[in-house]
């Protein structure tokens, strides 16, 4: 993704400051399942939304939904942008890939992620994730991708 080295959550905090370094806290804390650390990082009325449209206020009931999906889950931080609002106001990116254990204890890496932050007065008042990991499943499983292959000339239709 870039020429930035992959690093966990924790190592890739100590390279930032400002909101940046308070979203990969955040993410730290989640990845230990440190939640009373990671609650001093998010505002009373955060709101999470997932792949799929899930959405959740607390942070115990993501871990909860994540464990059927994981037997364990981690991050690779590839990137992590910022973009500062005049009203003070911060949107962050953190982008790379996710690695860990399906339920049955099959081992996966390589699932790319974006995860977004609005961060406000210091906390994180949203956050938003996108990543391939159904996509993956999917490929695990044997089923063709959804993905959309390459456009060829033959592909378009005018």
């Amino acid at each position: 993704m870039s020429s930035e080295a992959v690093l966990s959550p924790a190592l890739a905090a100590e390279r930032h400051d400002g909101p940046r370094a308070l979203a990969l806290r955040y993410l730290a804390a989640m990845e230990r399942r440190d939640l009373d650390a990671a609650r001093g990082f998010v505002s009373e009325d955060a709101e999470f939304v997932f792949p799929g449209g899930a959405r959740r206020s607390d942070l115990a009931a993501i871990v909860k939904g994540s464990s059927g999906r994981y037997r364990s889950i981690a991050k690779h931080i590839e990137r992590c942008d910022l973009c500062e609002g005049g009203d003070g106001t911060a949107t962050v990116y953190v982008l790379g890939s996710l690695y860990g254990q399906w339920p049955g204890g099959a081992a996966f890496s390589g699932i790319r992620f974006v995860d977004r932050f609005e961060i406000a007065g210091g906390l994180i008042r949203c956050q938003e994730v996108w990543n391939d990991s159904g996509e993956a499943r999917l490929a695990a499983a044997g089923a063709p991708s959804s993905a959309p292959g390459p456009a060829t000339t033959s592909s378009i239709r005018r």
